[in-house]
C-alpha cells in the first residue's frame, strides 16, 4: 500500500497495490501492520457503509468530539465521490484548511482521516457506495459537524445544483474558532 501525504499533517491518500491479470485485479485494502509501522492508528473498531442513490448527495462535514474522537479510513467501493478532509485541530498549522480527492471504485483510493478532522463527501455518480473503517466506536452524544458550505472553510464542491443533503448537515451553525 502506498501512503501519499497531503498538505494536512497526518492525512494520507492510500493507494492499494493492484495485482492485475486476465481475471481483473487483487488489492489489499487493509494492513494493521503497515499502519502501525507508520505510527498511525491501526485498530479497527467498526466498519460501515453508506449508499447514496443520486449524484450530488452531500454527507458531512462530520466528526466525533473528544474524548471519543475517531480516526477513519474512507473509500468508494461503487461509484465515485469528491471526498473532503477538514482540519479542525486548533493547534495545527493547517487549522481550518481542507484537502479533497476523487475516490472511486475505479481508482481504488482511500483517505486516512486522523482524529480532530471533519470528513464529508459529495457523490459524483448515482448509486455510489462508501465504505468506512472506524478506529473508535460511534458515540452519538459526541457526534458533531460543521456546515458543508460554511464560508469559514470555502470548500470548493464540484456540483452546486440539485444538492441532496439532510437537515442536520444543512443546518449546522457558522463555525466559530
Amino acid at each position: 500500500m502506498i501512503f501519499k501525504p497531503t498538505k494536512l499533517a497526518g492525512v494520507f491518500i492510500l493507494e492499494p497495490d493492484r495485482f492485475e491479470d486476465e481475471r481483473g485485479y487483487f488489492a489489499q485494502t487493509w494492513s494493521e501492520k503497515e499502519f502501525a509501522e507508520r505510527g498511525l492508528e491501526s485498530h479497527v473498531a467498526e466498519c460501515n457503509r453508506s449508499f447514496n442513490g443520486r449524484q450530488g448527495t452531500v454527507r458531512g462535514m462530520h466528526y466525533q468530539a473528544a474524548p471519543f474522537s475517531q480516526v477513519k479510513v474512507v473509500g468508494a467501493v461503487r461509484g465515485a465521490i469528491f471526498d473532503v478532509v477538514l482540519d479542525l485541530r486548533s493547534d495545527s498549522p493547517t487549522f481550518k484548511h481542507w484537502v479533497a480527492a476523487e475516490l472511486s471504485a475505479d481508482n481504488g483510493l482511500f483517505f486516512y482521516v486522523p482524529a480532530g478532522c471533519a470528513h464529508g463527501f459529495q457523490t459524483l455518480r448515482d448509486q455510489s457506495v462508501v465504505a468506512y473503517q472506524m478506529f473508535a466506536p460511534y458515540v452519538p452524544e459526541y457526534a458533531s459537524g460543521v456546515r458543508w458550505n460554511d464560508p469559514a472553510f470555502a470548500i470548493n464542491w464540484p456540483l452546486t445544483d440539485d444538492i441532496i443533503i439532510n437537515q442536520r448537515d444543512r443546518d449546522y451553525p457558522d463555525f466559530e474558532s
